[in-house]
């Protein structure tokens, strides 16, 4: 039987394909390759198509015998959501609703969903376990909070089961550099370091140093790809074995400031990181790491690697990669 992969071509979905691969697992991805590459898939079967496509869908589902779903298909930045929500709801909301609908009536009831942390909005305390309130503060978090709504009316109703992966930061590349975050989209702090370092870009806009932290910048959870990656193989094992539907953060545990960031990006690359020191961004949070103690609990999963793993593998693969995927 074959895992279907939406969106798969993409960052964190091209890795976890690999995964899933490596762990002999059969493997389908459909992507409309808006923002994904096929480059990053190997000899994977693939599908350009849309999750909305219901025919389409249905038809790789016979096709390939799919009997289980990783969802990484949406649209995921926040700022953008701000100035064009209904773009949000409409591929967010609205396909993730075709995709449930679709996967329904053709019997596959085992799905992991590529959720955020931005359900939680500005958490009053950290580090933030799932039971914090869901608040999102952008059309971006309300898309990830109403589709794990749907998926668990879709449970209660119809025995479609989940499980919906909150992550915090993710960042890093494969080690060996051949796949990894495509900088021409993005606007993640690691890959925005490594093009300022590169001399893509302008210096790094650092957007506060007086915040009430150690060094005044603020701090995050950064997780490397691979160990998302392996939390969403753990997440399938989960559900083949009788898993009831559930919501997990995915993160270290730990918090990292920017400059201990910048720091971890210079001792992998020997190269200083220009950047010029901006004014705070109104709403960003002092402090945002996570409590993993349920994602351990209930998966048996917790992050292998550090921040310094993160940039060095980050690294390895912008510096080979100057235009991401593009050709040279």
């Amino acid at each position: 039987m074959t895992v279907l992969v939406t969106g798969g071509a993409g960052y964190i979905g091209s890795h976890t394909v690999r995964h899933l691969r490596e762990q002999g697992r059969d493997v389908v991805v459909v992507d409309t390759m808006e923002f994904g590459h096929p480059e990053s898939l190997g000899d994977t079967p693939y599908v350009v198509a849309d999750i909305a496509d219901s025919a389409r869908l249905a038809q790789v589902v016979r096709d390939f015998s799919v009997d289980s779903v990783v969802h990484f298909a949406g649209y995921k930045s926040p700022g953008e959501s701000m100035d064009n929500p209904g773009k949000y709801f409409h591929n967010n909301v609205g396909g993730s609703n075709e995709l449930l609908r679709t996967l329904d009536q053709l019997g596959v009831h085992h799905v992991v969903f590529s959720s955020s942390c931005a359900v939680y909005g500005t958490p009053a305390d950290v580090p933030v376990s799932e039971s914090a309130p869901i608040h999102p503060e952008s059309p971006y978090g309300e898309s990830k909070a109403m589709t794990e709504r749907m998926l668990q009316w879709y449970d209660e109703r119809r025995d479609l089961r989940s499980v919906s992966l909150r992550y915090f930061n993710a960042a890093g590349a494969w080690p060996d550099g051949s796949i990894g975050e495509d900088w021409t989209v993005t606007i993640n702090l690691v890959p925005l370091i490594m093009k300022a370092t590169l001399g893509r870009r302008e210096p790094l806009h650092l957007f506060g140093t007086d915040y009430p932290t150690t060094d005044g910048t603020a701090i995050r959870d950064y997780v490397h790809v691979i160990d998302l990656a392996d939390a969403h193989v753990k997440a399938l094992e989960y559900l083949e074995s009788g898993g009831t539907t559930t919501s997990l953060n995915l993160g270290t545990g730990v918090g990292s400031s920017v400059f201990e960031v910048i720091a971890a990006s210079e001792k992998a690359s020997g190269q200083p990181v220009p950047y010029e020191v901006k004014p705070r961004r109104p709403g960003d949070p002092v402090a945002l790491w996570s409590d993993t103690r349920r994602s351990e609990s209930v998966l048996g999963w917790s992050a292998i690697y550090g921040l310094d793993d993160i940039l060095a593998s980050a690294w390895a693969w912008h510096s080979t990669h100057l235009n991401g995927y593009a050709p040279a």
